[in-house]
């Protein structure tokens, strides 16, 4: 067995990609340096397709996209030059590489001491092509379901809007397949496979660490949705998204980069122009903060034995938890702090199990969440404003008053703060940049308004 040594690693090679309308399995192959191929493989449920000259282009368009982007999860494990053979890339897919690269593996370069500046080039050789075509996508939505808050509530606002839709999901987590049963909604699950030998890369010292998954799973459903003939690619991130973490003599590091607007506007207007210009990528909830997303889903109690935010239950490797939520982690704090003005308290704890505000043992993690005396974490959670808005909501609840966390924040904290930032209702108006098209977003707004 070949021994990885990935300070050897001079170049990483994107090889070739391929799809099989008859499987509707499509390829994924990587190498470094002359080592032995690495082969993803994305399996898209309804096969076979058949495909006309234009749309054929177009899935061929979005196919190399995916494998452009979803090497990202290779090329970590040795960050090296990188080789492009069987096809060229002009200069705005290498800018849009570039951009997915630097940022969404910000993170892992921080948490490795790596710069990754010098290191992450694209080389484009080809001239910009003619724009994307219009290919008769019909209106229908594929909408992204991860099995939290945040999908479920984008699902309902679609239906209450008349929006059709069907969901889709990556990935084998039964949690997520109980979801969009509970839904009631027609679903696709796509498959991903990884190349089996990452696994013994990792083991044998290869860099680890995280990388922009939304951006690899936003190449997967455009891919999906041209294969179905589908017009709007459908997440659900929200505003808060943007903020990263602001971390001592380093700056701001964005954990869910690739959830964030920066990403959603590049990628799709990426897609509209150069994969298919009837194309609609979007996220539903980009105009809501946390708060308001989670006031939002407080509205209804049919999720509630279903949905789960804990990123335990969706790690490839390890333990899951016993239950929907592990209660330890800064998901399930955060969660748990944002549903809590605005669902009954009880309601809440036999959500979760337990009442993690009266648990002294979490005080660590609140602090983070809070930016006090240490940094958001490294999570897909909301912004310390909204933390610090959230538990000031609860001190003025009898019920929550007295919870250990509750009680020491009215103690210790809040007097340290500025009373004009610690009030909800600015967090929870409905606002900003987004890519929603306009009259779908005018029904959607008198939804979350009702």
């Amino acid at each position: 067995m070949t021994i990885f040594d990935r300070d050897k690693v001079e170049t990483f090679r994107f090889i070739r990609c391929r799809f099989d309308a008859d499987s509707g399995v499509a390829q994924l192959v990587y190498a470094f340096d002359d080592g032995p191929e690495l082969v993803e493989k994305i399996t898209v449920p309804g096969a076979p397709f058949s495909l006309d000259g234009a749309r054929a282009s177009a899935v061929e368009r979005a196919l190399r996209l995916l494998h452009l982007i979803a090497g990202v999860s290779y090329y970590k494990a040795a960050p090296s030059a990188v080789r492009i053979e069987g096809y060229a890339i002009d200069a705005e897919t290498a800018a849009l590489l570039e951009d997915i690269y630097l940022n969404g593996l910000a993170e892992f370069a921080y948490k490795n001491g790596l710069d990754l500046r010098e290191r992450i080039h694209f080389p484009a050789t080809a001239t910009t092509g003619a724009a994307a075509e219009t290919l008769g996508l019909r209106n229908h939505a594929l909408t992204a379901v991860g099995g939290g808050k945040d999908s479920l509530v984008s699902i309902e606002a679609l239906r209450s809007a008349g929006q059709p839709q069907t969901l889709a999901w990556i990935g084998s987590s039964q949690l997520i397949r109980s979801c969009a049963e509970r839904t009631g909604l027609p679903h696709w699950q796509v498959g991903r496979a990884l190349a089996p030998e990452l696994f013994e890369i990792n083991r044998q010292g290869a860099y680890n660490g995280h990388i922009p998954v939304t951006a690899i799973n936003s190449a997967i459903l455009v891919l999906t949705a041209l294969l179905h003939g589908v017009g709007q690619v459908v997440f659900s991130n929200e505003r808060s998204a943007s903020a990263g973490s602001l971390v001592a003599d380093t700056g701001e590091i964005n954990h869910q980069w690739s959830k964030g607007w920066a990403f959603e506007k590049h990628f799709g207007e990426y897609v509209e122009r150069h994969i298919a210009a009837d194309l609609r990528y979007y996220s539903l909830l980009r105009p809501l903060s946390e708060l308001a997303v989670a006031r939002q889903f407080a509205k209804t109690d049919h999720y509630d034995a279903y949905f789960s935010s804990c990123n335990r239950n969706f790690h490839i490797l390890g333990e899951k938890p016993a239950q929907r939520w592990c209660g330890m982690c800064p998901k399930c704090h955060f969660v748990f702090l944002a549903l809590a003005p605005f669902m009954p308290k009880t309601r809440l704890v036999n959500i979760f199990g337990r009442n993690l505000l009266d648990d002294m043992e979490q005080v660590r993690g609140y602090d983070a969440l809070l930016e006090y005396r240490d940094h958001k974490p490294f999570e897909c959670v909301g912004e310390g404003r909204e933390s610090r808005a959230a538990l000031t909501a609860l001190t003025h609840k009898p019920e929550w008053r007295e919870d250990a966390l509750v009680a020491r924040f009215i103690r210790e904290i809040q007097p340290q703060l500025e009373p004009a930032g610690l009030t909800i209702e600015p967090l929870l108006r409905i606002g900003g940049e987004h890519r929603v098209p306009a009259p779908l977003w005018e029904r959607v707004r008198a939804h979350f308004a009702a």
